[in-house]
Order: C-alpha cells, then structure tokens, then sequence
C-alpha cells in the first residue's frame, strides 16, 4: 500500500509538515507528481469544476498550468484535526497576455489513513495586479 507520510492523526508539527509539502509540490507545476499525493478516487471541487480520480487530478492541474503561468504559491495552515486539515493560501500568476493576477483561497484537505488526500475542496478568488505589487518572486 503506498503511504504519504506524515499519517493521520495529525499533530501540530505534523500538519505543518503537510501543508509544506503540499506547498512544494504544486510549486514544482508537475502535474502527474502532484497527483501522486491523492488516492485514486479523490473527490475535488476547485471553484465551480467537480471531478474525482488521479487521471482527472492531473489533466486539471496541466490545463491550470498552462494558463496560470509562472505559477508561485504559498499556503498556511489554519486549523486540523485527525485526519483534516484547512488551509488558506495565495499564490501569483501571469496570462500570455503578461496580465498579472493573485488568487486568494481557503482549502479543506481530508486524508485517508495511508496519507494520501482523498477530498480537496477549493474556494478561490482572483485578483488582477500590476506586475510591481508581486509578492513571490
């Protein structure tokens, strides 16, 4: 059985530990190695888009990163328990258009007892920004 450490039941440390991780891997914009972190069947909505499995998880993310460009993201913990965690996050992006956006958001993680994710929910929202209010660089 394939194992995402740390485990649930979360601790402080460990939480930390997995919004970190989280936080990492998506800022490496590769698609099908950010898939890895959720079980086969996890269930998504990100914003208005409701899909479920790995497959579906990684289309989404490579159509995500070909529009959201230059794609730079920071989480923060912001509650757990158990087996869930809650984030909120911003991250900062750029169209071909070179508009620039940053994208403010609240996500709710429940894992399955192996560590991996198997419910994301995602409410997002994205403000336009001149490229000299950026944050992450």
């Amino acid at each position: 059985m394939e194992t995402k450490p740390p485990l649930p039941p979360f601790t402080l440390e460990t939480a930390i530990a997995k919004v970190q991780a989280a936080e990492d891997a998506w800022n490496t914009r590769e698609a099908h190695k950010v898939a890895l972190a959720y079980t086969e069947d996890s269930q998504w909505r990100n914003r208005d888009e409701f899909f479920s499995g790995r497959e579906a998880i990684a289309a989404f993310l490579q159509r995500k990163w070909e529009k959201e460009l230059d794609y730079r993201l920071k989480k923060e913990l912001w509650s757990f328990t158990d087996n869930r965690i809650s984030v909120c996050f911003e991250y900062e992006w750029h169209d071909t258009a070179d508009n620039w956006y940053r994208s403010y958001g609240n996500e709710q993680w429940e894992f399955a007892p192996n560590g991996l994710m198997q419910r994301r929910q995602a409410s997002i929202n994205d403000v336009s920004i001149q490229e000299s209010e950026r944050k992450f660089r």
